[in-house]
């Protein structure tokens, strides 16, 4: 392993030497690939208030850990500071935590990749500092990721034995992947988009690793893990929102509160109005019924926030499904998935279900595991474009926003 380091410290002095840094060590990273006896790719994840890392040997995931932060529960949503200092807290034990369970040492690893966005710029800063200092350490490149792909990208995801041994949600589950071309719906606090998946080409020709993604779909104002993040905190209930609004709307009846839907052309979504109507629901309630305050007006009329979740919930995935269809048989695409936090919603999951016997598609549902943000995902992004030779530069800072 010395050898390796000599290599990358002598390729490192070079670069830095050159006035085009960025674009020298760019291309060294590209045809420095040492060759080893396995492929290890350590993956860190920090875009938001996870703190995770995953390492994948040969193509087989060996660990995913996750460190999740309850500090922002009091303040009903992220606060960027203090999910930056506790991912500056959590991610040395999380990164060993993730190589000891993988039976990897850190001498092992052939490349670190990383979140580079989007997310919170702070958050990302630690993970990307994090992993820019140890590849540097250890004289392995760096690959960046980017936090969309991944998502989409979790359904290549190939668990070693041993992990699902350990991981109760991975246990049981039909692991299967998708065949190009194929839709999937990415949904999360953040997102909401429509994404079409083909085989991609490297600059030589060859055929990629990494698939080529094209946004055929997207929100033009709020996604659909806010709507229900936010409605849900209207309504008194902890954050996160999403999973308290599944939970309730299984006790809740679906019809009982018709909310606006919007009619936007194309394949676009739009969740902003929704929420208006939502709220405006409630405060007609409390006009009503001569109330000031939510419980108040729970106590008045019965089953309120369950029947409130049901039909949010319902509204959402009929707004979701109906685009989503749609862009399935314009395409004639049959292969659909879905991907993002909000797709560990049980009733989104079960209307995939629906849709893919009624509609005849083949549908791919992640486990539960690989749903919200993880360093698998990252991880396994990171393996393709190890495999297409795709490194980044180690000057190459993260982004807050950007698209597929």
């Amino acid at each position: 392993m010395q050898e390796k380091g000599d290599f990358f410290a002598k390729y490192l002095r070079i670069c830095k030497k050159s006035s085009n840094f960025a674009g020298v060590l760019g291309r060294t990273a590209r045809i420095g690939r040492i060759m080893e006896k396995k492929i290890v790719i350590l993956a860190i994840e920090s875009s938001c208030d996870d703190t995770s890392s995953a390492v994948i040997v040969d193509g087989v995931l060996r660990s995913n850990v996750i460190a999740s932060q309850k500090v922002h529960e009091e303040y009903g949503g992220v606060v960027p500071e203090l999910a930056s200092r506790a991912h500056q807290l959590n991610i040395l034990p999380v990164v060993d935590t993730a190589l000891k369970r993988a039976g990897v040492a850190k001498e092992e690893i052939s490349a670190i990749a990383f979140t580079r966005g989007p997310g919170l710029l702070g958050s990302l800063l630690v993970g990307t500092s994090f992993a820019k200092g140890l590849a540097l350490s250890l004289g392995v490149p760096v690959i960046d990721v980017n936090h969309l792909q991944g998502h989409v990208l979790a359904h290549f995801v190939e668990p070693g034995e041993e992990l699902i041994a350990a991981t109760p949600s991975l246990q049981g589950v039909e692991i299967k992947h998708p065949s190009f071309p194929f839709l999937c719906l990415l949904v999360s606090g953040g997102n909401s988009q429509i994404i079409k998946v083909q085989r991609n080409e490297t600059q030589d020709g060859k055929e990629a690793h990494l698939p080529h993604m094209e946004i055929i779909g997207q929100t033009i104002d709020d996604a659909a893990g806010e709507a229900f993040d936010k409605c849900a905190k209207v309504l008194g209930l902890p954050y996160p929102g999403g999973p308290w609004i599944d939970k309730l709307a299984k006790q809740g009846d679906p019809t009982k509160y018709p909310f606006a839907k919007p009619n936007i052309p194309g394949y676009d979504y739009s969740f902003s109005g929704l929420k208006t109507s939502f709220l405006y629901t409630l405060r007609d309630m409390i006009k009503a019924h001569g109330v000031e305050t939510i419980d108040e007006l729970a106590e008045k009329v019965p089953n309120l926030r369950e029947d409130m979740c049901a039909s949010l919930q319902a509204t959402v995935i009929d707004i979701l499904m109906r685009k989503l269809k749609k862009a399935a048989q314009d395409l004639g695409i049959r292969q659909v998935a879905v991907a993002g936090g909000v797709s560990a919603n049980s009733a989104l999951r079960q209307a995939f279900i629906d849709y893919g016997k009624r509609y005849h598609w083949e549908v791919f549902i992640p486990p539960f595991s690989f749903t919200t943000d993880n360093a698998a995902m990252i991880c396994q992004a990171g393996y393709f474009k190890y495999l297409d030779h795709d490194f980044c530069a180690i000057d190459e800072v993260p982004f807050a926003k950007t698209t597929i």
